[in-house]
């Protein structure tokens, strides 16, 4: 029996966090929208219609008003917002291929290999069902390779309403067209500064790049770019990664909306970010032995003094329990606070992370309690079917007076039963 031919999809949402605000407000259908970054600082996203009038990165305090005579209108990020939205799209895919990798928040690679029938006609099928389920419109790429894939997508994205986002790049015919009209710096991992090195070498399209000496290319750079290269001609290097491996170290740091002087409200930032930093331990069935806590001003004002320093905190045995790590968490900041300064942003970073079982201690060292396991096991089930926040830490807040300003933020449409879109007839 042949061997099947691997083929792989790329299907990424189209100005992810712009099309997510559009979702819910269908009389910005036509409207140009960018989404800012924490504490509404400079433009992280853009609808299509908004590129020709604003930059990425652009400071949102000094484009503000050239924003409001174009009709642009600006939001504050809502991640709880694109969260939800993206685990739906996920699953859409999820329920529809073999399996599935997710990349990012937006895009994911999808393993066709095998399906029968009209690829094109799949991956429209795909899209159509996003767009019914989500309004999320998205780009589907398919090739042979997860490189070309990523190649074909990009293309997907600029053709007419009408070939339906979806470009197939299986035909070897259709890859050497498409490659010979790609700029190398239209490939998946070649930036500003690799596409100067190939240049100079002659090495101007995808094609080129699909051509060159292999060896030279590993020899010269990197056996990444050796297998990129092979990817663009159709040799598959890179597999579906679908189960995505623990993280050794998860942080949560956020800029306050204003600046902090006392130490109460440094304690209680230090808690909630570390309870952020507990669900995502707990979410990859992990423990954690140390916590490093740092505090800063901040550091580019000439008016205002500069302090910045960190703690290192180590827990009595490898846990996931928020309450210990709370309270380690909280004692760090009494020895890191120094009065007078205005400080500007708080880090919590969970160290050395194991898996239950991995952590070699002496067989008298201590281990976490059952009954703590459980505490957690039930804190997750309230929290994952009320909300994140619903049970918490005493320590932490509901409404901070220090949380980053988000004075442009939609409502959370999907993640709080008291902001649920309503459609019904408007009584009199």
């Amino acid at each position: 029996m042949a061997k099947r031919e691997p083929v792989f999809a790329l299907i990424d949402c189209n100005s992810f966090y712009a099309s997510c605000e559009r979702v819910f407000r269908t009389d910005l259908a036509k409207t140009p929208i960018v989404v800012l970054s924490n504490n509404d600082g400079c433009v992280i996203a853009r609808s299509y219609d908004a590129k020709p009038f604003v930059q990425m990165a652009a400071p949102y305090f000094k484009i503000k008003d050239e924003l409001r005579r174009h009709g642009v209108v600006a939001f504050s990020s809502n991640y709880a917002l694109y969260g939800d939205m993206s685990e739906r799209v996920m699953t859409i895919i999820e329920s529809r291929v073999p399996s599935l990798e997710v990349y990012s928040i937006d895009e994911a690679f999808a393993d066709l290999t095998g399906i029968p029938g009209d690829l094109t006609g799949f991956g429209r099928d795909i899209r159509e069902t996003i767009l019914k389920h989500t309004s999320l419109p998205v780009g589907v790429g398919i090739a042979r390779t997860k490189t070309l894939a990523k190649l074909a997508n990009h293309i997907a994205k600029q053709l007419p309403d009408e070939d339906q986002g979806v470009f197939n790049m299986c035909d070897p015919a259709v890859r050497d067209e498409v490659l010979r009209s790609s700029d190398v710096s239209d490939v998946w991992g070649i930036g500003k500064r690799m596409k100067t090195h190939l240049n100079a070498m002659g090495i101007e399209t995808a094609m080129d790049l699909a051509r060159a000496d292999r060896w030279m290319l590993r020899q010269k750079f990197s056996v990444v770019i050796e297998k990129t290269s092979r990817e663009l001609a159709g040799t598959p290097c890179l597999t579906l990664e679908e189960a995505q491996a623990p993280r050794h170290e998860i942080c949560c740091s956020r800029m306050f909306g204003d600046r902090v002087m006392d130490i109460e409200s440094l304690q209680q930032a230090v808690a909630t970010y570390t309870q952020r930093a507990a669900e995502k331990l707990r979410a990859q069935h992990s423990l954690c032995k140390k916590i490093r806590v740092s505090i800063r001003t901040g550091m580019f004002n000439p008016d205002e003094a500069r302090y910045a320093n960190a703690a290192l905190v180590e827990l009595p045995y490898p846990t996931n329990d928020v309450r210990l790590m709370s309270k380690a968490a909280t004692e760090a900041v009494n020895r890191l606070f120094r009065p007078g300064y205005r400080y500007s942003k708080a880090e919590v970073l969970l160290m050395d992370l194991r898996q239950p079982g991995e952590f070699t201690d002496d067989l008298f060292a201590s281990a976490q309690p059952a009954t703590a396991t459980k505490v957690m096991e039930v804190l997750d089930a309230i929290n994952g079917k009320w909300g994140r926040g619903t049970l918490r830490c005493a320590s932490v807040p509901y409404e901070p007076g220090w949380a980053m300003r988000r004075e442009l933020m939609s409502r959370s449409y999907t993640t709080k039963l008291d902001e649920l879109w309503v459609v019904g007839k408007k009584l009199n």
